[in-house]
């Protein structure tokens, strides 16, 4: 198989970006020095695991976003597809916000250093509150090729993060 791309942490400032200021530093600190990059479970698993940087729990419709620390250098004509894990799906109804969350390969040299946030609601209409540990996958990363129109003469260069391709 053809390996288009590589994780990495963002910065342990824009890390902290992502809280509001009730996390305190050292915490922070903790929660940076344990992330760990996405990773396949098995050799024929498609998806590569993202794991909670902290413990969370959601009751049915809540919603929490995630800042997972984490970046990803894409090659040109790939993208990062990203899913709940299928069995929170199967569970709880575990719904990303934005349906399906894609991280185009210019994302990683935005401002905010390509930072992936992933934005979680328990759909559950079974009443099933949904608990993470920290360290346990939540979501799933899946890279797919896509192609582009023959008279695609796009020149725009990214420079920020959600919903900044559409200003």
């Amino acid at each position: 198989m053809e390996k288009i791309s590589k994780f990495s942490r963002v910065s342990f400032e824009q890390f902290c970006e992502g809280f509001d200021e009730s996390v305190q530093e050292e915490q922070l600190r903790k929660m940076y020095e344990d992330l760990r990059c996405p990773k396949r479970a098995t050799v024929g698993s498609a998806g590569y695991d993202f794991y909670a940087p902290f413990d969370f729990e959601l009751k049915p419709k809540e919603t929490i976003k995630i800042p997972t620390g984490m970046r990803c250098e894409i090659q040109n004509g790939w993208v990062l597809m990203i899913f709940p894990r299928s069995g929170l799906g199967f569970k709880y109804r575990l719904q990303l916000n934005n349906t399906t969350g894609i991280i185009d390969s210019d994302y990683a040299y935005s401002d905010n250093e390509g930072h992936i946030f992933i934005k979680v609601t328990n759909d559950s209409n079974e009443n099933k509150i949904c608990t993470v540990k920290k360290g346990e996958g939540f979501a799933q990363g899946i890279f797919v090729p896509f192609g582009i129109c023959e008279d695609d003469e796009v020149s725009e260069l990214r420079n920020g993060g959600f919903g900044s391709t559409t200003k």
